[in-house]
């Protein structure tokens, strides 16, 4: 039997998982377990997950040197072909790997495979010139519109203005580090933690297994976002308020709720993502009310003093994080979402007291998501004032736009940026 290469196996797992995102359309949690990362040893399951993740993060460029190699790119049952010259393509003109390695790799990869064995020859010689002349190549293309996805540029263009779209682009390249929210303590924690207490009293990690670090066990803190923290403050004081937490899971959000003393309920209609909050909630010892059910048929026994509407949303904040989302998603998939938005701010609005504050928050960087739906709400109901967000409240000039919050992955670029956020806070008069 011959020698197994070293890193083959993980090679082969990252070639499975990327195959799962772009050609299934599988999110990257499901890929991992379809790569069986599991069954790999942790230095390879964690190159594996390297070499994904720069391949979705640096795909658009990754592709068009490719396409300078080859006349038309394999597709069809041939595509693992494609696959393997991404991957090895990543590896050595994102990552700067080592060129014998990643050449003999990919071409090994290809023999492995009944569909690919026919264009080793092929992906010999493409992956030969990329290690030759692809680094030159490769940082010579406009990356920051050829890495985002059409769909996606363009809109980022229109919003934000072609400096703040690429700042952002340049963010979405990195991972994000790791955010615990303390339910008390942040500077006692961050010095446990060998952490930073962040401008709005998270303590950020470089990364690390979550469930080892001290303080999981005992429910101390619970892992979110700086930015993501910031629905729930800007509610104000809600000790001994009944709040709503509406599309509630994972769970964040209401765990901050809880700790800040409010009597909360959370819904959600998922009951999986509900099972995952459920042990959050055992871990943090928090008393909350939780409802599995769909927010739109559901009808609560009285009025709430302050709801949070987390609306279901592209995501497209979350980026640095879920690199498979913009291949996973579409301008097009926005033609359900917004409906569903106007129908959920509806619906809470009625269970909204008089004198109640309601927060409309989104984890999108797209103003459709954001202050469009606002603004279109605002027009149906006579009663609803927006609560401008003020500077003194802790929060950036540059992260408040026409009195709502909103976040970039752009800001905060000397202590590892922010997730993109949007937020409105409305009174019922």
């Amino acid at each position: 039997m011959g020698m197994r290469t070293p890193g083959l196996d993980a090679r082969r797992a990252a070639l499975t998982a990327l195959d799962a995102v772009l050609e299934a359309n599988k999110p990257l949690d499901v890929a991992w377990r379809e790569a069986k990362l599991e069954k790999l040893d942790a230095r390879d399951a964690g190159f594996a997950r390297v070499l994904v993740l720069t391949t979705l993060r640096r795909l658009g460029s990754i592709d068009a040197v490719i396409d300078r190699f080859v006349a038309k790119r394999p597709v069809g049952k041939n595509r693992m072909g494609v696959q393997i010259m991404r991957i090895a393509g990543a590896e050595l003109m994102a990552l700067d790997g080592a060129a014998h390695a990643a050449v003999d790799s990919a071409v090994r990869l290809a023999k492995m495979m009944p569909e690919t064995r026919r264009l080793s020859g092929m992906i010999n010689a493409v992956c030969r010139r990329m290690a030759e002349g692809g680094c030159q190549m490769f940082d010579e293309i406009d990356s920051e519109a050829t890495d985002t996805p059409a769909w996606l540029w363009e809109r980022l263009k229109d919003a934000y203005g072609d400096d703040e779209a690429r700042a952002i682009a340049i963010a979405h390249r990195h991972g994000a580090p790791l955010d615990l929210m303390p339910a008390k303590d942040a500077a006692e924690w961050a010095a446990t933690l060998d952490g930073k207490v962040t401008p709005f009293g998270t303590v950020r990690l470089s990364g690390g297994a979550v469930a080892e670090l001290a303080g999981y066990d005992e429910g101390a803190w619970w892992v979110q976002d700086a930015a993501a923290t910031l629905p729930v403050a800007l509610l104000g004081d809600v000790k001994g308020k009944r709040v709503l937490d509406l599309c509630a899971a994972p769970g964040g959000k209401t765990m901050q709720l809880a700790a800040a003393g409010a009597e909360v309920t959370a819904l959600d209609i998922s009951k999986p993502r509900m099972r995952r909050m459920r042990e959050n909630l055992l871990r943090t010892r928090t008393g909350v009310k939780v409802v599995i059910a769909d927010a739109l048929d559901w009808e609560p026994e009285g009025e709430f003093d302050a709801i949070l509407l987390d609306a279901p949303c592209s995501a497209t904040g979350t980026i640095r994080r879920h690199p498979d989302l913009p291949y996973l998603k579409s301008g097009g998939a926005l033609g359900a979402l917004l409906p569903l938005q106007d129908a959920l701010l509806q619906k809470a609005w009625g269970w909204l007291a008089r004198g109640g504050t309601m927060v409309f928050a989104t984890c999108s960087l797209l103003p459709e998501e954001g202050e469009a739906r606002v603004a279109a709400f605002m027009g149906t109901q006579p009663d609803a004032r927006l609560i401008p967000i003020q500077a003194e409240e802790g929060i950036a000039p540059e992260m408040i736009r026409q009195g709502m919050l909103r976040t970039l992955p752009s800001h905060w670029t000397d202590i590892g940026g922010l997730d993109g956020f949007f937020a409105a806070r409305i009174e019922r008069a």
